[in-house]
């Protein structure tokens, strides 16, 4: 039985990937990459979870940036979810983001001349982010435990 339902779920799963992947296709230049530095991910990655042949499931707690950063139209979120229920019944039951779920931060940016420069600005933001979240999240796991102060209060 097991057999029958893999085709079936990996026929789903294309479906909401491609519906994915079209959006992708109508934005500018960039977005995969943005995409990427978002999710904390490589752009293969990206390239996996777009590319319907895959079937590789999207990540429910990766749905959130994937929405804000490829900015889906609310008919093309409600489409995508329906088709991810039907691959996923299960996922979107828990949470999308864990409890101690990380906070926003949002940067806003003057109008620039180009859209080049524009993008350029953004990924380098994007990039030193990234980058700094990374050292501070290794510099956290390889920080030795703080031992409990032992001394006595005095009364």
């Amino acid at each position: 039985m097991a057999d029958a339902e893999a085709p079936d779920r990996a026929e789903k799963i294309a479906g909401y990937k491609t519906l994915l992947r079209s959006v992708i296709e109508r934005r500018p230049s960039g977005l995969r990459g943005r995409l990427a530095m978002a999710l904390g991910k490589h752009k293969s990655f990206v390239s996996q979870i777009t590319n319907p042949s895959y079937s590789v499931p999207i990540p429910a707690t990766d749905l959130p940036i994937i929405f804000e950063i490829c900015h889906l139209a609310p008919a093309e979120r409600d489409q995508f979810l329906a088709l991810y229920r039907e691959a996923h019944p299960d996922r979107l039951q828990r949470p999308p983001r864990p409890v101690n779920a990380p906070h926003e931060l949002r940067i806003a940016l003057p109008q620039f001349e180009t859209e080049a420069t524009a993008r350029e600005v953004e990924a380098m933001i994007l990039d030193f982010a990234a980058r700094t979240i990374r050292l501070a999240q290794h510099a956290e796991q390889t920080a030795a435990p703080k031992e409990p102060d032992k001394r006595r209060k005095r009364s």
